[in-house]
């Protein structure tokens, strides 16, 4: 996900954004202990991804 996509969205879809993101990474992370991932490196962008969409909330806080 792009920072310009992120910037379009309002809080709110921020925020429910973050939470499908959190559980999908969390779930991911959980296969990935049983059974390894074909692609490991997906965690990684999630977790980017999520930090991504927390930063532009917490900008968004502070210039308020």
């Amino acid at each position: 996900m792009k920072m310009t996509e992120i910037k379009q969205l309002s809080d709110k879809d921020l925020r429910e954004r973050i939470e499908n993101e959190v559980a999908a990474y969390n779930t991911m992370k959980m296969n990935h202990a049983v059974s390894p991932l074909e692609n490991p490196s997906q965690i990684k962008a999630a977790r980017r991804d999520i930090a991504r969409l927390k930063t532009e909330l917490r900008s968004r806080e502070l210039n308020k």
